[in-house]
């Protein structure tokens, strides 16, 4: 079926060209200029994943999704200033599944919704009747767990909330503790469809998850770097 794609912006060029570039992709999409307007649009008749803009008047995106909570669990990708880190973390705190810093690759904001509808329907799985779909298998390295299908991240029995293109990362470095995951490796592993990102994202990606970690364990460091080289899961 036909997946549907809200988006939320007052840049009404954004609204333009991003629904032709979903479009084009084979979703159908629905598109509001404020957050008032879209609330009720949302929850009477909710899409598959919503992209709001954070900055919008009369609503912003952060109370649009505060309220949207309220009622609905719909997946939600935020588009942001870059580098507005606490944006970010107010956000994810409030339910967002995943940050995309403007200005923005289209190819991966559909990469990024492809990649969490696919886990919403995993999750939608464990509730559904009839024949099992097989699940990734968690992962579990020392104080680490992960489960892939939940999007569910834990250290040391604390929940830590991370993007998609983070806990892609995280996952593809802890699959093989010890093991040196160069940053293109790393790139493949959190970015689909040959979308180009540069070496310095990869970075900035790996500064944010140890930051998350420190947050519940002020002594982690279980991402190694290897100057030059990239970075691994340590071994216990």
């Amino acid at each position: 079926m036909t997946a549907t794609i809200a988006l939320v912006d007052d840049d009404k060029n954004i609204l333009t060209s991003v629904s032709i570039a979903l479009q084009s992709e084979g979703f159908a999409t629905r598109i509001y200029s404020d957050g008032e307007t879209a609330l009720k649009a949302l929850i009477d008749n909710p899409p598959d994943l919503a992209v709001l803009d954070i900055k919008m008047p009369r609503m912003d995106g952060m109370e649009l999704l505060r309220r949207l909570r309220e009622k609905s669990a719909l997946p939600v990708i935020f588009l942001t200033s870059k580098d507005d880190e606490l944006d970010e973390a107010l956000g994810l705190a409030m339910g967002a599944d995943d940050y995309i810093s403007k200005p923005f690759s289209q190819r991966l904001l559909i990469a990024r919704i492809r990649a969490i509808l696919r886990r919403a329907e995993l999750s939608a799985g464990d509730d559904s009747d009839g024949e099992e779909e097989e699940l990734p298998e968690q992962i579990v390295r020392g104080r680490l767990e992960m489960d892939p299908a939940r999007h569910r991240v834990n250290w040391g029995g604390e929940n830590v909330t991370l993007t998609v293109t983070e806990f892609l990362i995280l996952e593809s470095l802890a699959q093989r503790p010890g093991v040196v995951k160069s940053r293109d490796q790393l790139m493949d592993a959190a970015y689909t469809d040959d979308v180009y990102v540069d070496d310095r994202t990869i970075d900035s990606h790996i500064k944010r998850l140890r930051r998350k970690f420190r947050q519940v364990d002020g002594e982690f460091n279980a991402i190694e770097t290897l100057y030059g080289v990239g970075y691994r899961f340590a071994e216990e």
